[in-house]
């Protein structure tokens, strides 16, 4: 009871936060695409397909703090039938934007951790230190309401010892308060 008391203070707080400022809380939900360097674990490099989470609070202009949370998932085919992959990332840091009229682009670099599961003749499951580096642009129709309309960053891994240089390419709908 206690627990769920505090949950419903700190969510009251972060309500009048964002109420009594203007645009300072960014919401994003979308569709997403990992190209992943697979090397040694599935093949030399593998498509994974879904979708990606972001909430960013702006405490000065122009800079926000995001927590970029996202889930992946590949399965085989031909050969490879039968195998499948998981990647769920979770990432935070900065974010600098600049709102020009309807148009927001943006850049950040995001740190944290991916954990991997696949299976195919065997199963592994594994945490790694990843990192993103990008931007983006986001339209908005309305002062609250807009599209991310692409999102590109480089997402490297870090598996089995060995660095993986991944892309990841976002797009979905996005929300201001």
């Amino acid at each position: 009871m206690k627990r769920w008391a505090l949950l419903c203070g700190v969510m009251l707080l972060f309500a009048g936060i964002t109420s009594a400022q203007d645009d300072k809380v960014m919401v994003f939900g979308g569709y997403s695409y990992v190209h992943a360097d697979t090397t040694g674990l599935v093949r030399t490099s593998t498509s994974f397909h879904g979708g990606s989470g972001s909430i960013a609070y702006k405490p000065i202009p122009l800079v926000s703090v995001v927590a970029d949370f996202g889930g992946y998932h590949w399965n085989g085919s031909g050969a490879l039938a039968g195998a499948d992959a998981t990647l769920f990332s979770y990432l935070f840091g900065p974010k600098v934007d600049l709102k020009i009229g309807p148009v927001t682009p943006f850049v950040q670099s995001l740190f944290g951790g991916t954990h991997l599961s696949a299976c195919g003749g065997g199963c592994l499951s594994e945490n790694a230190f990843s990192m993103t580096l990008g931007g983006g642009l986001d339209w908005y129709a309305t002062r609250h309401i807009g599209v991310r309309l692409i999102q590109a960053e480089y997402y490297m891994t870090r598996f089995s010892s060995q660095t993986q240089n991944n892309a990841r390419i976002s797009a979905g709908v996005a929300f201001r308060f």
